[in-house]
């Protein structure tokens, strides 16, 4: 059975009207601007049902869908999902074909819809070397929603976390930035992130009871409260989210500060 987190709270009887309450207000006092998702366990969903893995796949999309609108009902600014990795490629043949359709068609079908919800698009990631048909959708997405401010929506494709920091390396480097090598720093390092423009997120989430971060926004989350959820992707739902949340809301972030000095 997978684990929970040691804070599990449980909606019995909450009405789910309180959701609007995990809204960020200038009188919260713990703000969660930027949520990542590490979307897991599409697979194991569909073997549980005796469906294929692809049918898996095919609702974790539908599910991304899902709660990109709940993530604006929670006045989430930068909700990240981590959506093909590097390590993906390893998978077979066919389930790598499958998952690049399933990108395609989540392009041609979704694209419009994110204009109309007036949300922002990045991607992070060598996404630039997927097949040429996805790089130009996403460049032409980035382009369509790049006026739209309120909220964002990070893809993170073609991702690995090691590669961001070894490529950001590289370019400092190149760049002469660091001098002799001790002027080098965490501000100018990240400068030279994928995720430059982006915040770093408050709060990752991973789905399906597993407990590691697999390469994903290894520097960025230094100081992210992290929360693993036993739900598989396509079954997490607007109360799992609320749950995060209000995990969230129970952590005290003292960024290598104690306690009292905080109240201070």
């Amino acid at each position: 059975m997978p684990i929970r987190n040691q804070y599990t709270p449980t909606l019995k009887g909450i009405d789910k009207s309180r959701f609007v309450t995990a809204k960020n207000t200038s009188k919260s006092k713990k703000s969660l601007d930027h949520v990542a998702i590490i979307m897991d366990g599409n697979g194991r969903w569909a073997k549980e049902k005796g469906l294929p893995r692809l049918k898996g796949h095919e609702e974790g999309v539908q599910n991304a869908r899902r709660i990109v609108s709940i993530a604006q009902k929670f006045g989430i600014k930068y909700l990240t999902l981590y959506t093909f990795s590097t390590e993906n490629w390893q998978r077979p043949k066919q389930e790598v074909a499958a998952l690049l359709n399933l990108l395609k068609l989540f392009l041609k079908k979704y694209a419009k819809e994110l204009v109309e919800k007036e949300v922002r698009v990045h991607v992070i990631g060598k996404y630039k070397e997927m097949p040429k048909s996805i790089a130009s959708a996403f460049d032409k997405l980035i382009e369509d929603t790049a006026h739209f401010q309120d909220y964002n929506l990070v893809l993170a494709i073609n991702y690995s976390s090691r590669a961001e920091i070894i490529e950001a390396v590289k370019q400092v480097i190149q760049s002469g930035e660091n001098g002799e090598g001790s002027e080098l720093d965490w501000e100018k390092l990240s400068k030279h992130l994928y995720t430059k423009d982006i915040p770093d997120p408050d709060l990752i989430i991973r789905t399906s009871g597993e407990h590691r971060l697999s390469n994903f926004l290894l520097l960025q989350g230094a100081y992210s409260e992290i929360y693993f959820s036993p739900a598989y992707w396509p079954d997490f739902d607007e109360t799992h989210f609320y749950e995060a949340i209000e995990y969230y809301k129970t952590r005290e972030r003292r960024f290598g500060k104690t306690s009292d000095q905080l109240l201070d």
